[in-house]
């Protein structure tokens, strides 16, 4: 199983128990997690992580929409040696939001082009975020370079999926979508092709429902729930897989 998307470093996950915590995903039959930072600060810890774990982790560098307002000048030349140090290393999280409180879109816009561009420019797979921002999304895609790209989580309409698919879109399920009220968000995806489908647990946020989530002690969502994710959508694992692969390195 991979979990195409998902946030190890955060300090939410007691980090003293990463070692724990990867083995018990391990066991549950995980075996990739894409790792995405959100900021420069999170970066160097991501990079650690894929250092100890280079057979499981798969690190991913960006400047996440909640936190461009952190960036220093050097977020660029910073996130092109990650890019140079990670050959495997994709760009995310990166996208636009208009539902988080104090929003900028135009602030957030150009350094999600810039970001676009330099993972167009390196061959790198891409992780988009985007909440109630479709119609900017859309408009920036339409002037940027065609990539395949991730939008994880996805919550948008199902009347744009024929579009996001035609740009090069693949569509991730997080966990999250299994509790009762999101049932509608659920079911958008069976309108999504299952080549472009994508299971993620965006550990240690977007909880299970308490009733599935196996690991109901920990305060946080163990990235080790992708299992049930996998169980409850009904989709084969050697198929997500596939899909993966189609995705992370058609970049």
């Amino acid at each position: 199983m991979i979990d195409a998307h998902c946030h190890l470093q955060d300090p939410q996950i007691p980090q003293t128990r990463i070692a724990e915590i990867i083995a018990e995903g391990i066991a549950a039959g995980i075996q990739t997690w894409v790792v995405n930072g959100t900021r420069e600060s999170d970066w160097p810890r991501v990079a650690e992580l894929a250092d100890r774990y280079p057979e499981h982790i798969l690190p991913s560098f960006g400047l996440h929409p909640w936190y461009v307002s952190e960036r220093t000048s050097e977020w660029q030349d910073s996130l092109i040696d990650y890019l140079d140090r990670y050959p495997a290393a994709g760009v995310g999280e990166i996208g636009l939001d208009r539902w988080v409180r104090g929003h900028d879109i135009a602030e957030q816009l150009p350094l999600f082009q810039q970001q676009w561009r330099l993972a167009v420019e390196w061959q790198r797979p891409i992780t988009v975020h985007c909440l109630k921002a479709w119609g900017h999304l859309d408009q920036a895609l339409s002037d940027l370079p065609a990539s395949a790209y991730l939008l994880h989580s996805y919550s948008g309409p199902v009347e744009m999926i024929d579009r996001w698919v035609q740009s090069g879109a693949y569509f991730s399920i997080s966990g999250y979508f299994l509790k009762p009220e999101k049932a509608a968000k659920l079911a958008t995806f069976s309108h999504i092709p299952e080549e472009r489908i994508l299971l993620e647990t965006d550990a240690p946020a977007m909880p299970l429902p308490s009733e599935l989530d196996r690991y109901s002690a920990e305060e946080y969502n163990h990235p080790a729930n992708l299992a049930v994710v996998y169980e409850r959508t009904d989709y084969a694992a050697e198929t997500v897989a596939a899909n993966f692969q189609r995705w992370y390195l058609s970049s």
